[in-house]
């Protein structure tokens, strides 16, 4: 019964500390997607990342501020549990001792963890943010490496974990953020293949062969015989048909169900959802017209030259 009460009282104290974090991020008119806990804590995941210093700063710190104030309400608890009642004064002491500890470790400058937001918020003060972030997740794949030695030394998988995950999530938003950088102030009609050739949904997958090889165009809309965009293809979706059956395989059978996005969206937020739809191309309209189609090509090319434009401005 005390494990379970000390267990309970834990993921209380880790809920609160995410709610401190999801409460002035709603102060500061941010949404939250959601609160997860799991092993090694608690994530509360909003629906976009402030890029001003002193939100990211406030945002991150009330996390451990209310960690820190439930250790204080625990201790208070400690202090006037009658001596007789031994198995609740030990819960609420430990609940003190462990939230502060969280509070403490999650102020360690590991991004992303609180202390790493702390950080780059901190630098971004003086510095562009993608460079804030860079630096953040320098300084967290360091810790990741000190957790995984300290781990692996003390045979402790806890640490090995979070040590994995904290050098997946420090480079992953790295990326995102240089690339939201790279892609600022675009749109979908930026960088979307205009006016793209179509193919019939009855021609053979032998017959498209022919054409990427040709024409070399990533992805192409299938339109049925009324000229109607129906879906959408390209070479991934060719790998699994026998080359002794494209001449009786049609396109409509390998064809993906097209996945829309308007022109004037923005480009950074198109590719996320072209990531979490799980597909390399979109169908670009406007008006219920198909002007174009958006594919992971498109995205590498607009980044190659941004970042190359970028390093000449630089130089």
């Amino acid at each position: 019964m005390i494990g379970v009460a000390a267990a309970l009282g834990l993921f209380v104290g880790v809920t609160l500390h995410e709610l401190g974090h999801s409460w002035v991020a709603l102060r500061y008119g941010l949404e939250i997607e959601s609160i997860t806990l799991w092993i090694l804590g608690g994530i509360a995941s909003l629906t976009s990342v402030p890029r001003e210093w002193n939100r990211e700063f406030w945002i991150a710190i009330a996390g451990p501020i209310v960690s820190v104030l439930v250790g204080g309400v625990s201790y208070a608890v400690l202090l006037v549990v009658p001596e007789q009642f031994q198995a609740l004064r030990f819960v609420v002491g430990w609940l003190a001792i462990v939230n502060v500890t969280l509070a403490i470790f999650n102020l360690l400058p590991a991004f992303p963890m609180d202390g790493g937001r702390v950080l780059r918020a901190l630098l971004a003060r003086s510095r562009p943010y993608d460079l804030a972030t860079r630096t953040a997740a320098r300084v967290g794949v360091v810790f990741a490496f000190l957790f995984a030695a300290v781990g692996i030394l003390a045979f402790n998988l806890i640490l090995v974990l979070l040590a994995l995950f904290l050098y997946g999530a420090a480079t992953t938003e790295s990326r995102a953020v240089l690339t939201d950088e790279l892609l600022r102030g675009l749109s979908v009609n930026d960088i979307m293949t205009r006016d793209p050739k179509t193919v019939a949904a009855d021609a053979t997958v032998a017959e498209f062969v022919d054409r990427l090889v040709r024409e070399r165009q990533a992805v192409y809309p299938v339109t049925d015989a009324s000229g109607r965009p129906v879906g959408i293809v390209g070479l991934d979706d060719l790998r699994d048909v026998p080359a002794t059956e494209r001449d009786v395989t049609s396109v409509e059978r390998v064809m993906r169900d097209a996945v829309r996005v308007r022109s004037t969206a923005d480009a950074f937020e198109t590719l996320t959802t072209l990531q979490q739809a799980g597909t390399s191309a979109l169908l670009v309209e406007e008006g219920g017209v198909v002007t174009g189609v958006l594919s992971d090509a498109d995205f590498a090319h607009a980044l190659t030259i941004q970042r190359g434009f970028r390093s000449s401005v630089g130089a």
